[in-house]
């Protein structure tokens, strides 16, 4: 997949920072966990099992609007600096079963609740992943 950036940067820094929509029309920003899904080739968003996922902001935002963007960053060193981080652009799709099954399958560091997000990434920048840490890629996905 051409987004083995975005995999790798999942692998190292499973917290993201997600922006999305919602129906008033502003943005919001959440934290939320992502893992790379290598059959799906796409990003899951799982919401900890008890925590109420499918009542959430992010859940009704993702729903009613499905594109969204998130950053995933931190620092390969600090001596030298060295920044790294990807940030996707794509389509969410709110699924209200199989999160369950799909947490286990993918080794997820917690159990999740049966409602999940999918991320179909359709633009991806990166730094410091496949470059020098201050030199910005992008590319569309097909």
């Amino acid at each position: 997949m051409a987004s083995s950036s975005a995999s790798r940067a999942a692998s190292w820094s499973p917290s993201a920072a997600a922006t999305r929509v919602g129906r008033d029309g502003r943005p919001s920003v959440r934290p939320v966990g992502v893992i790379y899904d290598p059959e799906a080739e796409a990003l899951v968003v799982g919401g900890a099992a008890g925590t109420g996922m499918a009542g959430s902001k992010k859940f009704r935002d993702v729903a009613e609007r499905p594109d969204v963007s998130f950053v995933i960053d931190d620092l390969a060193t600090t001596d030298p600096w060295a920044p790294r981080g990807i940030e996707v652009r794509g389509h969410a799709e709110a699924r209200t079963e199989g999160g369950v099954e799909l947490g286990l399958r993918l080794g997820a560091p917690f159990p999740f609740e049966p409602v999940w997000i999918l991320i179909r990434p359709r633009r991806i920048l990166a730094w410091g992943i496949d470059t020098g840490s201050f030199r910005l890629t992008a590319r569309d996905m097909a």
